[in-house]
């Protein structure tokens, strides 16, 4: 209210036109006369309300024009509640509009309109973006959370697995009212799929090996129980971090590690000396079996020729026995001393018996005519077996003679 208002706490007299020393605050009855009094400059026109100040004589208390002034502000919160009802939804959102607490519908992206609150009102989902979880580390890989990290294997292992889960909503109106914190469902979700996937292999399985098959059954299990409770989440993508051993043992593992490396080297090296030695003994059975089976058909086929020229000699002998045993003996004395070097003489005529050294004739000739200027090398030089070997020319001429008399001696007996 105006300071300039005559009647601003002054009631009854004053002393000088100033108050009075206990002078108490206006009444109630005062302020209301003042209110209707501006209210009524401010929406009645026949008054020419946009003065302000001056002396005015006082305004009655008027119920009307209280009552117009409390119309049009309570017109201005309705319209002001109406205008509460809108609100927008993006492209990658999804509006749930509920009444009364309970859903009624989904709506569209684009400005939407909906009945005021406490009557209806309304959820934004995003459907579109992708949401990460992450399981045994927050943020870095080094901020470990051993809690959640460290599981158990089937050989009784303890591993420390580090994994991300991405996952989108494909059920807004699930995921909002099905389950009162989805989030942390998705987590403890995700944290028993891996458990129980883990604890059903070994070690080096996990560690190695199997880490992507790991992955794809972690994410077949987590959507088949997320199925189950009505989430309306779908899992995009379960992603192995790290699998390593615990950093206590980390040492040991090491060395396990490097022990299972040189077995698998030395199997290795055996294995490739076995085949290089299995296929080279196996060749070589093989080539003596062969050489076996030839050998053993070389024997029987010979076998079968002498008894076969056996029954013919036998055929002839029973025929003529004389000649054929004469012409066995021959045969065989001539196989006999076919192999050897010695002369023997028949001492039935006139000569003697006598040693002829054929191939010691034989080889001086040879060397005769194979090096004929060996002759001019001096006596001296030569080495003394060589000269010894040597047979004098008188000597060989009368071997020679020697021999054509015992052939003609032999021709004679034959006559």
């Amino acid at each position: 209210m105006s300071l300039n208002d005559p009647q601003w706490g002054n009631r009854g007299n004053d002393d000088g036109g100033g108050r009075r020393p206990n002078q108490g605050p206006p009444d109630l009855e005062q302020l209301w006369r003042d209110l209707n009094r501006r209210l009524s400059s401010i929406f009645d026109k026949k008054r020419g309300g946009g003065e302000r100040g001056g002396d005015r004589p006082p305004v009655q208390f008027n119920s009307r024009f209280l009552g117009g002034g409390i119309g049009l502000l309570l017109a201005l919160v309705v319209v002001v509640w109406l205008a509460s009802g809108f609100y927008i939804v993006d492209a990658s959102q999804v509006g749930l509009v509920l009444q009364f607490g309970r859903y009624k519908e989904s709506t569209d992206s684009g400005l939407r309109w909906r009945l005021p609150y406490p009557i209806q009102a309304h959820e934004l989902v995003n459907v579109s973006g992708v949401r990460t979880l992450e399981i045994g580390y927050r943020g870095s890989e080094k901020n470990k959370v051993l809690k959640e990290a460290l599981m158990l294997t089937d050989d009784e292992n303890i591993i420390n697995i580090q994994f991300a889960v991405q996952y989108i909503l494909k059920d807004p109106v699930e995921y909002i009212f099905n389950n009162r914190h989805p989030d942390d469902a998705v987590m403890q979700v995700a944290e028993t799929a891996i458990r129980q996937i883990v604890g059903k292999n070994k070690m080096d399985f996990v560690l190695y090996e199997g880490r992507e098959q790991i992955a794809v059954d972690a994410s077949k299990l987590m959507q088949d129980i997320l199925d189950r409770y009505k989430t309306g989440i779908l899992i995009s993508k379960v992603t192995m971090q790290n699998a390593q051993p615990p950093e206590q043992v980390q040492a040991a593992f090491d060395d396990a590690v490097k022990a299972s490396q040189d077995r698998e080297r030395q199997k290795n090296e055996g294995q490739a000396y076995a085949n290089d030695v299995i296929p080279k003994a196996r060749g070589t059975a093989a080539r003596l079996t062969e050489e076996a089976e030839g050998y053993k058909k070389r024997v029987i086929a010979t076998s079968e020729g002498d008894a076969s020229r056996f029954k013919q000699i036998q055929t002839e002998y029973a025929k003529a026995p004389e000649v054929t045993r004469s012409r066995m003996y021959l045969d065989t004395m001539q196989q006999v001393y076919s192999n050897t070097s010695k002369v023997l003489v028949d001492t039935k005529g006139q000569g003697n018996l006598l040693y002829l050294p054929l191939d010691k004739l034989l080889q001086a000739a040879g060397a005769v005519a194979a090096a004929p200027a060996a002759s001019e090398v001096p006596v001296a030089s030569r080495p003394a077996a060589a000269i010894s070997n040597e047979v004098p020319p008188q000597v060989v001429e009368k071997n020679e003679a020697r021999s054509r008399e015992t052939l003609r001696q032999r021709d004679r007996e034959a006559r």
